[in-house]
């Protein structure tokens, strides 16, 4: 009978414990703790007799710690560098695309003086404008302050409404007298009648101080009504006069005559 030969584990070869080693050891260290604890307070001592080489002491232990300090910096202050070019040069191909880029053209306003200069070319003596009967009270009077303007009138106004008191246009001429217009927008068949001058003649000089007060219309005036006038100095303006200051065929209206002269 064969009996199977049982292995032994070896014996671990590793490092075993050494008692002489580690007493060294801890020897060593007292050593160094107490050396340390006489140095420590031989430099103590030393910095209350002397304060200098305190100072000193202190300044190589700050250097130290900023050394190592500063080294961390300048790696950090490195990454910063690069982080801040990488956004300039970012920023400069934006502006450089914001510059290549169309300007947008500003939105078209006119002036005053213009907007009666554009509606002058729109409604009176223009190629293919309609005529005034096209036009209601309301732009009859726009109209005819276009005229004035593009006469070279200064500080038009339309003024007509409620309680006009019979001006519908007030302009300086380049003359620099006061207009005073009052404007009829009438068929053909219906004239400005004497009351209509009468009315208008009792406000435009003692009430609006005109220096040169006119009636425009698209018809006529009545025979009455143009003897008030010429005795008051209205200058009536009728259809046919409108046509030929319109297309500038004719001298301007307020040229016939000034407040309280004939027309």
């Amino acid at each position: 009978m064969t009996m199977s030969e049982r292995r032994t584990r070896p014996p671990d070869r590793g490092r075993r414990f050494d008692l002489r080693a580690t007493a060294m050891f801890f020897a060593l260290l007292a050593t160094a703790l107490i050396a340390g604890g006489f140095a420590v307070r031989a430099l103590a001592g030393a910095a209350q007799r002397r304060p200098a080489w305190g100072a000193v002491l202190l300044c190589v232990a700050v250097a130290v710690v900023l050394a190592r300090g500063r080294g961390r910096r300048k790696r950090s202050a490195a990454r910063i560098a690069r982080r801040t070019g990488e956004a300039l040069e970012q920023a400069t191909v934006t502006a450089l695309d914001a510059l290549d880029a169309p300007e947008p053209a500003p939105p078209a306003t006119a002036a005053p003086a213009e907007r009666y200069e554009e509606e002058t070319l729109r409604t009176a003596g223009a190629p293919g404008a309609p005529d005034y009967d096209t036009l209601d009270p309301g732009e009859f009077e726009e109209a005819i302050a276009a005229l004035c303007a593009r006469d070279g009138c200064s500080d038009v106004r339309v003024v007509g409404g409620a309680g006009d008191l019979g001006a519908d246009v007030v302009a300086l001429s380049p003359e620099g007298r006061r207009l005073v217009i009052q404007c009829k927008r009438y068929g053909d068949d219906n004239k400005v009648g004497s009351q209509d001058l009468q009315r208008f003649g009792g406000t435009c000089f003692t009430v609006h101080e005109a220096d040169v007060a006119l009636v425009v219309t698209t018809s006529g005036f009545t025979a009455p009504a143009e003897e008030y006038a010429a005795q008051c100095g209205i200058v009536c303006v009728d259809r046919g006069g409108l046509l030929a200051w319109s297309d500038g065929s004719a001298p301007r209206p307020w040229a016939a005559g000034a407040g309280g002269a004939d027309a």
